[in-house]
């Protein structure tokens, strides 16, 4: 991962942005001279620096010092597009409610593409109603070398999460809140989901007439 912004990214996301050197300058508070400076790489803005620019440019500072910008055209978020990241390190998980750019361990995370449970045999977890909860289960190995690393519910407009670790079992109980998506994550074999079971409501009995 790069340490420090370049001058190709700063001219980069300027022009995508229709902005000229001095709209740039004007907006962090520095002259067009120093803007010109930095993007023919005869110096590069001081990290005091970097955050306003970021802001100016409309991306995050892990973007910017990257280069990697990934464009998300729900801005507003919505849990349903929710997106995992998963360090290969440390196994750190983050979530986000749509595409962005994170890092940990310096590694660039990239977001897990979940894969239907049910069309696989070793991860088709099931989902059964206890009460007013939702009870998740798996039989899956929980070793250090292979396991299960989380389970998480997803509805419209929350996500409950639950960190597992190896000897643990393969579960979790999470209060119903509608209908929504599980998702199980594997160490070895990535991200998986499945629709929680649609919920029958009571109908209300009828009036005599």
């Amino acid at each position: 991962m790069s340490s420090y912004l370049t001058s190709d990214t700063i001219r980069r996301l300027r022009e995508e942005r229709g902005l000229t050197q001095r709209q740039l300058a004007d907006r962090i508070g520095v002259t067009d001279k120093a803007v010109s400076k930095w993007e023919s790489a005869r110096g590069l803005p001081d990290i005091s620096l970097v955050e306003d620019l970021a802001a100016a440019l409309g991306v995050s500072v892990a973007e910017l010092l990257t280069g990697d910008v990934r464009e998300n055209a729900n801005r507003a978020g919505n849990m349903l597009r929710s997106k995992f990241y998963v360090c290969p390190i440390c196994g750190n998980v983050v979530h986000a409610m749509g595409e962005g750019s994170f890092s940990c361990c310096g590694v660039q995370l990239t977001p897990q593409e979940p894969e239907e449970a049910s069309g696989d045999a070793e991860h088709a977890f099931k989902i059964d109603r206890a009460e007013n909860d939702w009870y998740v289960t798996l039989d899956h190995p929980m070793t250090k070398e292979h396991y299960v690393s989380f389970i998480a519910y997803v509805t419209s407009d929350t996500v409950r999460l639950k960190k597992l670790y190896p000897e643990q079992a393969t579960e979790a109980r999470f209060t119903m809140r509608g209908s929504g998506w599980m998702y199980l994550y594997c160490n070895r074999h990535g991200l998986f989901k499945m629709k929680t079971p649609r919920v029958e409501r009571p109908r209300a009995p009828r009036l005599p007439f």
